[in-house]
This record gives structure tokens, C-alpha cells and sequence, in this order.
């Protein structure tokens, strides 16, 4: 009995491997490459597949979804002779599992090495300036060249980036200092144009002042000349209303007479000749009153002022 048991635990246990080899389950996004004999057969899809087994073996699994491989720092030489080193970054999918696995023998090294040298043919062709600055053009132009030459490899390049662009040491610090001077200057040119046009701000808001201020001087002129003109009407209408006689524009002449000598700057006091008339005219209001004051007092006994004890005026050079 020992032996017939034996056997049936032999027996249970391959027919436990057979089924293990004869069902596979292949996720999503994924595939497999199976062969029978050492030759391809077929791929298998994700779900439950069937093969048949100790004939069909799986050689490789294969993800389907896109993939993303950093690549090192590579040293390219510019077209001014400068060598920087580039990070590249490859954003890629598998399309075909067949072609991935028997066209080429490892699709990740390929793709390096052919960004890589499509690198440094595209940099070579440039000089450092450019190169910092066309990023977009120099991932444009790599995607294109992995594109077409991982097509037949099965592989699709959705996207190629530079991760960084370092240049060496001392062109950095050439760059830094450049950068700095160019913010000075910009910094310079802002400051001047400030100044600038806060100088044309002042003086237009001077300019505008000063209009302001002589039209104001202007009108205030005109309102006193027109006032003045007034009072001049003003007084020569009074004057002619009042039907002033001889002796009191006499007078009046004779009280602005110290009026015309105020001042320490006269020097030299020039006596109109219209002096003697006023005066003529005075000194007859001044008789007429005399002879009025003088008639009232001979009335009453009195004695007149004899001519030789008035007292003479000062003759004026």
C-alpha cells in the first residue's frame, strides 16, 4: 500500500504544477512573451491565459505603462568649445513587447546611449549662450531622433527633458557677475529716469505756479488800476461838483507841498513855478480875511496890524 500512496502523491503533485504552469495571470498594463521549444509562440494580454505546460515557458514580463528613466550627468562639448554637463530626463512606453524583447537586447541602455550621442550632436552645433536658452529647441529635436530611431525597437519617446544644463565654474561665476552688472545697469537706468522725471514734474508744476501766479499779479493790476481810475473819476467828479475856486486848490497845493519833501533820499527840493500863483491866491484869501477881522475891530476901537510888523516870508531859492 506504501507505494501506491507514494505514487499518488507524485501524481497529485504534478498535476498541481501543471495547472500552475498551465493558468497565468498576466495584470494590467502588462504583458508576456511566451515561447515553446525556444521559439516565440505568442504574447499574452492581461487576464487568465492559458498555455500549455512543460511545452511554453514565459521568458518576459513587460510593463505597458509609460515609464520614466533619469539618465546621469553627461559631459557634451559646446560649438565655443566648453564643456557642460546635461541631466536628461525620458518619459517612454512600450508598444510592442515583441519587437521590445527580440529587436534590441536591453531597450533602457540603447536609449541611453542614443541620447547621448544625439546629444552632443545637437550641442556641438551650438554655443553656450544658446544652449541655456533653447531648452525647448533641444528637447524638440532629441524627442525626434529617439522617436524614430525606438520605433522599430517597439518603444514610443512621449517626452524628452533637460533636467539641468551646468556649465563649468568659472563660466558660472563670468555669468553671476554679468547678471549682476546687468542689474545695475537696468537698476541705474530706472534711478535716472525716476530723477528725470521727477525733474520734469517740478518744473512744470513750477511753470504752471508761475502762470497762475502772474495772472494772479496780472488781475490783481487790473482790479487796482481799475480802482484807482475810479477813485481818480471819483474825486474829479467831486471836485467839478463842488465848483472849487482858486484860493482852495491854492491851499490844497500848499499842503502837498511837505508831502513832495519827505524822504531822506531828496537831496535837491525843486519849487515848481506855480508856487507864486498859490501863493498869490493865499496870500489874498488871507487879506480878505484880515480885511473882514479888521473892519469888525476898528468898530470897536482896536488898531491895525501896521505892514512893516508882518513878518516876512523866507524866499525859497
Amino acid at each position: 500500500m506504501e507505494p501506491v500512496i507514494i505514487v499518488l502523491i507524485i501524481l497529485v503533485v504534478l498535476v498541481f504544477i501543471a495547472l500552475i504552469k498551465t493558468i497565468q495571470v498576466i495584470p494590467q498594463a502588462s504583458a508576456a512573451i511566451v515561447e515553446r521549444f525556444g521559439r516565440y509562440t505568442r504574447t499574452l494580454n492581461a487576464g487568465l491565459n492559458i498555455v500549455v505546460p512543460f511545452i511554453d515557458t514565459i521568458r518576459n514580463r513587460i510593463d505597458l505603462r509609460e515609464q520614466v528613466v533619469p539618465f546621469p550627468p553627461q559631459p557634451v562639448i559646446t560649438q565655443d568649445n566648453l564643456v557642460v554637463n546635461i541631466d536628461t530626463v525620458i518619459y517612454y512606453q512600450v508598444t510592442d513587447a515583441r519587437a521590445a524583447t527580440y529587436e534590441v537586447a536591453s531597450y533602457i541602455q540603447a536609449i541611453e546611449q542614443l541620447t547621448v550621442t544625439t546629444l552632443r550632436n545637437i550641442i556641438g552645433g551650438m554655443d553656450l549662450e544658446r544652449t541655456l536658452t533653447s531648452r525647448e529647441e533641444i528637447n524638440a529635436a532629441l524627442r525626434g531622433v529617439l522617436d524614430e530611431a525606438t520605433g522599430k525597437w517597439g518603444i514610443r519617446v512621449n517626452r524628452v527633458e533637460l533636467k539641468a544644463i551646468e556649465p563649468p565654474t568659472s563660466i558660472q561665476d563670468s555669468m553671476e557677475k554679468q547678471m549682476r552688472a546687468d542689474r545695475d545697469k537696468r537698476a541705474a537706468i530706472l534711478q535716472a529716469e525716476g530723477v528725470r522725471q521727477s525733474e520734469i514734474l517740478r518744473a512744470e508744476g513750477e511753470k504752471q505756479s508761475q502762470i497762475l501766479r502772474a495772472e494772479g499779479e496780472a488781475k490783481a493790476a487790473a482790479l487796482r488800476a481799475e480802482g484807482e481810475a475810479q477813485a481818480v473819476r471819483t474825486v474829479f467828479e467831486a471836485i467839478h461838483a463842488g465848483d472849487p475856486d482858486q484860493k482852495l486848490l491854492s491851499y490844497q497845493y500848499l499842503q502837498m507841498l511837505p508831502k513832495i519833501a519827505e524822504g531822506d533820499a531828496n537831496k535837491l527840493w525843486i519849487v515848481p513855478s506855480e508856487i507864486g500863483d498859490a501863493l498869490k491866491g493865499l496870500s489874498g484869501a488871507m487879506g480878505n480875511f484880515g480885511g473882514m477881522g479888521g473892519g469888525s475891530g476898528s468898530g470897536n476901537g482896536g488898531a491895525s496890524v501896521p505892514a512893516q510888523e508882518r513878518r516876512e516870508k523866507p524866499s525859497i531859492d
